[in-house]
């Protein structure tokens, strides 16, 4: 089984909209995929309850705030969404259930500062030190064109991970995300640019060892 952690501590970072993105990809490729959402606010969830029958299928199962349930037997693939201020035991607890990590990080002075110190101590986890987990992270509504798009390069630059992509700021995924769906239930004239942007994320999870 293959499980992906999105997470970051900063609310509002695009963790929701990668995780329900992710796990659509997932379903469209025919794996049975569950997307798990222990945050309070239960964004996740609430996006699969308005998802059409007639698009693949995304299982969940219940979670709380304080603790993570596996999923059932048959499961290949598991996307957790994980709250704001993950940390200590919750953030312990979620890392020995994940072999690949994705951080997503808004263009913002606060998201950064408040992103420098989650990824300072993710950093020091055992498992990832070790080896056992994989950490990337993801620019979310970024505007190329932007001094604020330059800082977050040169915030990335500070670490040595890979920086998978940056997703444009468009009104495609709020859009899908209000009937349930992903820009990959859309058709491709409305999402083909987006799906480019999408192609290294997708690389980097069906690489050997995720």
């Amino acid at each position: 089984m293959k499980a992906f952690l999105v997470a970051n501590p900063k609310g509002g970072s695009g963790k929701s909209t990668l995780a329900t993105n992710l796990a659509a990809y997932f379903a469209h490729q025919g794996a049975p995929v569950m997307l798990g959402d222990i945050d309070r606010q239960q964004s996740s969830r609430e996006w699969l309850a308005l998802r059409p029958f007639a698009l693949p299928t995304i299982e969940t199962w219940d979670t709380g705030p304080d603790k993570v349930c596996r999923p059932p037997k048959g499961t290949s693939h598991v996307v957790l969404d994980t709250p704001a201020g993950l940390h200590g035991k919750m953030l312990d607890r979620v890392l020995k259930l994940s072999a690949r990590i994705i951080v997503p990080v808004q263009p913002s002075l606060f998201d950064m500062l408040a992103t420098r110190q989650f990824l300072d101590a993710l950093l020091a986890e055992k498992v990832v030190r070790k080896g056992k987990a994989d950490v990337a992270v993801i620019g979310m509504r970024v505007d190329a064109r932007t001094r604020a798009a330059a800082d977050l390069a040169q915030f990335f630059a500070t670490y040595d991970l890979p920086v998978l992509t940056y997703l444009r700021n468009t009104q495609v995924y709020v859009q899908a995300t209000a009937g349930g769906m992903s820009i990959f239930d859309l058709p491709p004239g409305r999402s083909a640019r987006d799906l480019t942007q999408w192609q290294p994320i997708i690389d980097w999870v069906n690489a050997p060892g995720g």
